[in-house]
């Protein structure tokens, strides 16, 4: 495997992604709010599900985008059991 390499995705994907991660982030700070705040755990856990969603969606952004691009070795091959193993990483 490569190592050092970008995440090589179209500019609009890459910031879309971003804009994802970004409310995720704050998703995740909200929660520790409300942690902090004794909420009902109904409410912490439908956040922390929200959120756990939005990463996933996020990951396979990424993967569906650029994955294998950002696999490749200088040659353009692609060790195929580390695709199917960074994309299982995300199930």
């Amino acid at each position: 495997m490569t190592t050092g390499t970008t995440i090589e995705i179209e500019a609009e994907q890459r910031a879309a992604v971003i804009r994802r991660l970004r409310r995720v982030e704050g998703q995740i700070a909200g929660i520790v709010r409300m942690l902090e705040g004794s909420r009902d755990c109904r409410d912490v856990v439908t956040q922390v599900a929200a959120a756990s969603k939005a990463l996933d969606r996020a990951g396979f952004a990424i993967v569906a985008s650029g994955l294998r691009k950002c696999l490749e070795d200088g040659d353009g091959s692609v060790d195929p059991a580390e695709l199917e193993r960074l994309f299982l990483s995300l199930a």
